[in-house]
């Protein structure tokens, strides 16, 4: 499905990430995975094997993702596939007790990464007539999530932004989606279902009663990736579960 395609995917040392990355790997791309500690993304590249290239990479360090991009191009000649998976949620907290620096790292990471990497991408693939782009949102983009005024505010914007790149780079053969996971079981969510009694609460709540995987996602991704969904952009598919109908 993805013979050939040279991807990076960012924030692919664990969880969502690393799951793609593997997908990724397993449909035939060769896949550069980023993040910030080289001891960590070093073994999840030997783990998937030689088609898997590590790069350090701070997403919330312009520097970095430029000399990363100019890395992987050097390397490999273009990049076809682009992944922004890379998040944080450093302010899980009542909206009042939300200060500036919360504000200023959940954009930086959450959004301006996403941007920065598309404003450097997105020319080379608008220049080749073709390329996909697949952002990694959140269903609290769609519903505020309670105590996370952040997070759903730079998960809702990357929604929008998945629809303003799509409308103006799809007539220069560029996809753009993004995919709005629910609950599902990283290292990010925890807080969710690391306690019982509010992993039930959350689970019970949906139609389809299992705790998320990050492969559930990935399969996805590697969908809207592949030319399978040639027809689709500006796209936000939700793998929630069936949580969003509870509020219907």
């Amino acid at each position: 499905m993805l013979k050939n395609k040279v991807a990076i995917v960012t924030g692919a040392s664990r969880g969502i990430g690393r799951a793609i990355a593997e997908t990724f790997v397993r449909e035939g791309a060769s896949v550069v995975i980023c993040g910030r500690k080289p001891e960590t993304l070093d073994l999840v590249a030997r783990e998937l094997g030689p088609a898997v290239m590590p790069v350090v990479c701070h997403v919330g360090r312009s520097e970095q993702i430029k000399a990363m991009v100019d890395t992987v191009t050097r390397q490999f000649g273009r990049i076809d596939i682009l992944v922004n998976n890379a998040g944080t949620n450093v302010a899980q907290a009542p909206c009042l007790d939300v200060d500036e620096g919360m504000f200023d790292k959940m954009i930086e990471i959450n959004l301006k990464s996403a941007f920065r990497l598309t404003q450097l991408i997105a020319p080379g693939m608008c220049g080749r007539g073709s390329g996909s782009i697949v952002n990694i949102a959140s269903i609290s983009g769609l519903r505020p999530q309670f105590e996370g005024l952040l997070y759903s505010m730079t998960k809702a914007a990357l929604i929008m932004m998945t629809q303003s790149y799509a409308l103006e780079l799809g007539p220069k053969g560029v996809r753009v989606n993004a995919i709005a996971p629910g609950l599902i079981q990283t290292a990010l969510s925890e807080y969710f279902w690391k306690d019982e009694a509010r992993r039930l609460k959350r689970i019970e709540h949906q139609p389809i009663r299992h705790l998320g995987q990050p492969i559930e996602i990935a399969e996805i991704a590697a969908l809207l990736a592949s030319d399978r969904s040639s027809f689709m952009t500006g796209q936000t598919v939700v793998v929630d579960g069936g949580r969003l109908l509870s509020a219907m």
